[in-house]
């Protein structure tokens, strides 16, 4: 335990102290300790840029239609492979789903934006048929469904193999017995399935929940200039764009502190309402 304990202590909880800078004014040549208070001067400027609320929108609004479109999509795709009865086909099934997961998002954008794209091949199928063009990659209407569509092609695969390690664990006279009771395939989803993956789905919905904010940094800088800020733009990107780019970096501290005590207080009260519910959630 102890490399992956160090890596924690290094990189996730001895870098909390950096946090100090959003209730300064940086200065990287004067250091965290050189560089004079501002108290919570940033957070007030903050609060007063309209930039930020836009890229706070953006954030919520993806996420919601993430956690809406694609949360499901892993659980559903673990239940058709897991009643496929051919191990053979249902390896080769989870084999290729998985694939995408393991392509990078600069990729993953690049194909989107060859079938997708002004040039791309769906723009040329319909320009031979003499039909009206769309150009739904620099769309910035379409920009957020593109994106969902996008993170369910590269990860619902991937999301599958947590659902399967729990469908794996119901026992299968369970199943029998209810057949027997004439229980039909939705009723024994209902009745049997569903209470054994439960606690699962309530534990990674809390974990998605507290990571609610964060909704693909790679993936929104690299189509960010196709449809421009106003639809684009996320906290992290926003938090980028005014530190690594603007020099900003107290501003830009606060941003993100922001966005981090947001995911703690989303991850509290989701795992107290799983509590209510009679699950375990994350901790006790």
């Amino acid at each position: 335990m102890v490399p992956g304990l160090a890596y924690f202590l290094v990189f996730h909880y001895g870098a909390l102290v950096g946090n100090v800078i959003a209730f300064k004014e940086y200065v990287p040549f004067d250091g965290i300790w050189g560089s004079p208070w501002t108290g919570l001067g940033n957070f007030q400027r903050m609060l007063e840029d309209g930039a930020f609320w836009d890229a706070v929108f953006n954030t919520l609004w993806i996420a919601v239609l993430q956690l809406v479109f694609y949360f499901p999509v892993p659980l559903a795709l673990a239940l058709l492979l897991h009643s496929l009865t051919w191990s053979t086909v249902r390896r080769f099934v989870q084999s290729v789903v998985y694939l995408p997961h393991f392509i990078s998002w600069v990729i993953v954008v690049a194909l989107f934006q060859q079938v997708l794209g002004d040039t791309g091949m769906l723009n040329g199928y319909l320009g031979d048929a003499g039909l009206h063009t769309v150009d739904i990659i620099g769309n910035p209407d379409a920009f957020k469904p593109l994106v969902v569509a996008q993170v369910i092609w590269k990860d619902a695969g991937w999301g599958t193999i947590i659902f399967l390690a729990a469908l794996s664990q119901v026992d299968e006279q369970q199943y029998e017995a209810a057949a027997i009771d004439g229980a039909g395939p939705w009723r024994r989803f209902w009745h049997v399935t569903l209470p054994a993956i439960r606690p699962v789905i309530v534990l990674l919905l809390i974990m998605r929940l507290g990571d609610i904010l964060s909704v693909g940094f790679e993936q929104m800088l690299l189509q960010r200039d196709a449809v421009g800020p106003q639809a684009a733009e996320i906290i992290d990107t926003f938090v980028y764009y005014q530190g690594i780019v603007g020099g900003d970096y107290g501003f830009a501290a606060a941003a993100g502190l922001f966005k981090g005590l947001v995911g703690a207080l989303l991850v509290y009260a989701a795992n107290k309402v799983a509590h209510r519910l009679g699950e375990q959630g994350v901790y006790k």
